[in-house]
């Protein structure tokens, strides 16, 4: 079996299935064998017939006891087999479906850190390819390694009774097939975990190029993405073609030993059979009659799925080995965002916020993005956040969310610790609408109401109002049921952003956050918008980072970061003469608004 501590608890929860089919599949090897001795009793009866030229009542009687009980032997064959099939393909189902929950809540706990650094495609790989084959050898495997064994090995005592000399013969390529599996396998893991590797950069790039199909088309770059992919394929299709030589030569050789056997077997004792000699080969006497000889190629026919099963398992195992091993790869790696040990639990938070000498490096840079930011945000403020595009701005307000760690004692929430809150309580206080405002492929009313499915309709549109979408959403042929496409494909740019200060909104946190999320609408919306949070959300914590110093010159204060530190935080009235970088940016925007004036 397959063995890893990600396998094992399934192995003992499963246990009973696997007992079950493996007791059913033995019992149907078992009855197998009762059909080559059925098939040498008729050519015994019938060799008797011919040699005393009588067909007696007694043979006539033996013929039909011999197919009753053939008939008793399909029945309880087929009875097994639809035992083993149910039972160690489920327990096999059970195993797949369990990993992969596993492996799915392995992927909420991860940081996004790790997301970054880990390409789409080797985890859809390890989701989808590796757990199949997982599956296939825990199902289908088991049934060749008990057949390769238990079959096998009562077929070797059934000809050793029957004959033990031609078991010496049959002993020979059995070690060659055991041999040769040993010395194949890590050569066939090694080749099977670079066609996974082949397959992941197929899947990044399939899924890179459709994700981004717009600017393709609109850059008329058809052809030649098309022929980045054929050289991706290729590459593909050359390592899969290696590997399909690598395994079919490996079942070639098998085959070829044991067809080579069969027919010496069958020669060797056909002549025997025949003559009625004994010949002595090596010192062992070789005889065999007619009635034996068949039931030996019986036993021999039996015998060879055994053999290849032997064969196609060392195959199997390579192959579902190097999965697991990417698997559990996948599922040790590091869990960097967890809770402390005695978490605090954030409850009835009031909206305060404090950074204190707080800096912060992401771990793919050597400087520091934000550094000795000290401020404080009273409950209940409207905050405004500005400043030059790469100062941090996006990094502060990302940091109250833990979507990194940060220092011990350099953010609190509510005089808490972010870093020893609990992180569901800690994320619960906090609604956020990011910058690339990501809906998901579903219904508009399920998008809006994504923090509580069971939201009714009437709150949805409220909060679709409150973002100045619900208009638009009235105007959808399917209105509020209208599907978003991946990604919220089939909408514009201004109607994902306000659906998603509906779903932030809808929240109803105490602390809540809009990260550049009005730059795509109109000024006027952006007005009503930013009005019904002031009147809607008055006496709840609200930061509004913002590109345009319109967005948030009406807020309560304004953060100016500049050069990763606070250049200023005051009201929009006092930072005109006290930030050269806000009074900068204002100057900017109302000559933008003279241009355009003109």
């Amino acid at each position: 079996m397959l063995l890893s501590r990600y396998l094992n608890k399934y192995y003992r929860k499963y246990w009973y299935l696997y007992l079950i089919g493996i007791i059913a599949l033995i019992f149907v090897d078992y009855l197998q064998l009762f059909v080559p001795e059925f098939l040498g009793q008729l050519v015994g009866i019938f060799e008797d017939a011919a040699k005393d030229g009588v067909f007696t009542d007694t043979m006539r009687t033996d013929i039909i006891k011999i197919a009753l009980y053939t008939i008793g032997i399909g029945a309880g064959l087929m009875a097994g087999r639809m035992i083993w099939r149910f039972t160690l393909f489920n327990a096999s189902f059970k195993v797949e479906a369990g990993l992969r929950h596993d492996m799915f809540a392995k992927a909420e706990k991860l940081s996004v850190e790790y997301f970054h650094s880990n390409k789409v495609g080797n985890i859809m790989s390890s989701f989808t390819n590796d757990i199949d084959e997982i599956s296939e050898y825990l199902g289908f495997g088991v049934v060749m390694l008990v057949d390769g064994f238990a079959l096998g090995l009562m077929c070797f005592v059934k000809i050793a009774i029957l004959s033990w000399q031609f078991l010496i013969i049959l002993l020979i390529p059995m070690v060659l097939i055991v041999v040769w599996g040993l010395l194949v396998e890590k050569f066939m893991a090694d080749n099977w975990t670079k066609r996974q590797k082949a397959f992941d950069e197929l899947y990044d790039f399939t899924q890179e190029s459709l994700t981004g199909i717009r600017v393709i088309k609109a850059f008329v770059k058809q052809k030649q993405e098309i022929r980045a992919f054929s050289k991706v394929a290729h590459k593909n299709k050359d390592v899969n073609v290696r590997f399909v030589l690598i395994s079919a030569g490996f079942d070639v050789v098998i085959e070829i030993v044991i067809g080579l056997l069969f027919a010496m077997n069958l020669g060797f004792g056909g002549y025997l059979a025949v003559t009625g000699e004994t010949i002595n080969f090596l010192g062992i006497d070789y005889s065999i009659n007619g009635r034996n000889l068949v039931t030996l190629i019986g036993y021999f026919d039996t015998l060879i799925w055994p053999l290849i099963a032997m064969g196609q398992i060392v195959a199997m195992y390579s192959r579902s080995k190097a999965s697991m091993k990417r698997i559990e790869e996948y599922m040790d790696s590091p869990e960097d965002i967890k809770n402390s040990e005695n978490p605090t639990i954030l409850d009835n938070v009031k909206g305060k916020i404090e950074f204190k000498n707080f800096s912060f490096k992401y771990p793919s840079r050597d400087t520091n993005t934000l550094e000795n930011v000290n401020l404080v945000i009273q409950p209940g403020e409207c905050i405004g956040i500005v400043g030059r595009i790469g100062r941090g701005k996006t990094t502060l307000v990302n940091a109250l969310l833990r979507i990194y760690n940060v220092n011990n004692g350099t953010v609190f929430i509510d005089d808490v610790d972010i870093m020893n809150a609990e992180l569901k309580s800690l994320r619960n206080a906090i609604s956020y609408v990011p910058q690339d405002n990501f809906l998901f492929s579903d219904t508009v009313k399920r998008n809006i109401a994504f923090s509580d499915v069971d939201l009714d309709d009437e709150k949805v549109k409220f909060a679709a109002d409150f973002a100045c979408v619900g208009n638009d959403i009235e105007g959808f042929k399917d209105k509020y049921d209208t599907v978003t496409g991946e990604r919220g494909v089939t909408l514009s740019g201004g109607q994902k952003q306000r659906i998603s200060i509906a779903r932030a909104f809808v929240k109803e946190s105490p602390i809540m956050i809009l990260d550049d999320s009005v730059s795509a609408v109109d000024v006027k919306t952006e007005d009503t918008i930013l009005k019904n949070i002031r009147e809607l959300r008055n006496g709840k914590t609200t930061l509004v980072v913002a590109s345009r110093v319109s967005t948030v010159c009406h807020l309560d204060r304004i953060i100016v970061l500049n050069d990763g530190s606070v250049e200023a935080f005051d009201t929009p009235a006092y930072l005109l003469k006290a930030s050269p970088t806000y009074a900068k940016m204002v100057y900017l925007q109302e000559l933008e608004q003279e241009v355009e004036g003109r």
